[in-house]
């Protein structure tokens, strides 16, 4: 499933539309004006501002108010398609390539592209069924006699066929480890990983969890291997090289959750719910 870019221009072909789609989204199910009380308000667009006004009493009411949009000077246009860029792009999108696309700085690109990227964020939920887990580690030295120095360790757990989470930790320990794993893992779910010591505990706490031995290039037996969660982390890495070049670990959990975002809706139509997303950031 796609949104193509004829349907984004179709949909979406002025602010105006834009500023349009966004009080009918925050605002179609008022029942009464919040100032005077009036049953089902009438509002009319306010020449040459992002306000709409109710013709009984003169409340005014902002679409943009307490979004990502709030107090931007961008044009709402350009907002949305930046959301459409995030949407439709597999390997994600840099500021660079805002500021190339916009004709914006690139402070504003750079900022726009953070909030688009805030937005990107799952709700808490459990994952069941049978799981893959894994840790990678992101950055740092290239260098072979130094290949852990200064890198982000990144832990990831994702159903097949299914949901995944990905997180930004502090070490790949068992300490670190488990305590996610039992947030976030019901106790019904079958867990394959490698043979890293950090899950040795997993029968123990009730889990069932079959391994493979990557040390003695044993990749699968039988129903039992890590090429899922593998697979996420191939095109995460490709992305952070290709795409980002660089993630500073401050900001490298934001990345994640952009990248978990869309492989939770692989199989649906990323840009209507990022959009939904920008409209619910309020307050």
């Amino acid at each position: 499933m796609r949104y193509t870019f004829k349907q984004f221009q179709e949909r979406f072909p002025t602010d105006d539309a834009c500023l349009q789609y966004l009080f009918e989204a925050r605002y179609s199910g008022m029942k009464v004006c919040p100032k005077c009380g009036v049953a089902d308000p009438k509002y009319y667009r306010v020449s040459g501002r992002k306000v709409y006004e109710c013709k009984d009493c003169g409340n005014q009411l902002s679409p943009t108010a307490n979004t990502i949009f709030h107090k931007s000077d961008t044009p709402l246009r350009s907002w949305f398609y930046v959301m459409f860029m995030f949407s439709v792009s597999k390997n994600g999108v840099s500021a660079k390539e805002v500021e190339r696309t916009l004709g914006v700085t690139y402070k504003t690109a750079w900022r726009m592209a953070r909030l688009v990227r805030s937005l990107m964020q799952d709700a808490n939920y459990t994952l069941h069924g049978t799981l893959e887990l894994d840790e990678t580690y992101i950055g740092g030295s290239r260098k072979l006699a130094h290949k852990f120095d200064n890198k982000s360790i990144v832990f990831g757990m994702v159903e097949r066929q299914g949901r995944i989470k990905a997180y930004h930790v502090k070490s790949s320990g068992a300490r670190v480890l488990l305590p996610e794993i039992t947030r976030s893992i019901g106790r019904d779910a079958l867990i394959h990983t490698d043979e890293w010591g950090a899950y040795r505990k997993l029968s123990r706490m009730g889990y069932s969890h079959t391994t493979v031995n990557h040390a003695k290039l044993e990749y699968v037996r039988g129903t039992a291997y890590t090429n899922t969660i593998e697979g996420f982390w191939s095109q995460l890495k490709r992305s952070m090289d290709g795409t980002y070049h660089a993630v500073s670990p401050k900001y490298l959990q934001n990345y994640l959750n952009e990248f978990v975002y869309r492989y939770n809706r692989r199989t649906k139509l990323v840009f209507p719910d990022l959009v939904a997303a920008a409209v619910r950031r309020v307050g």
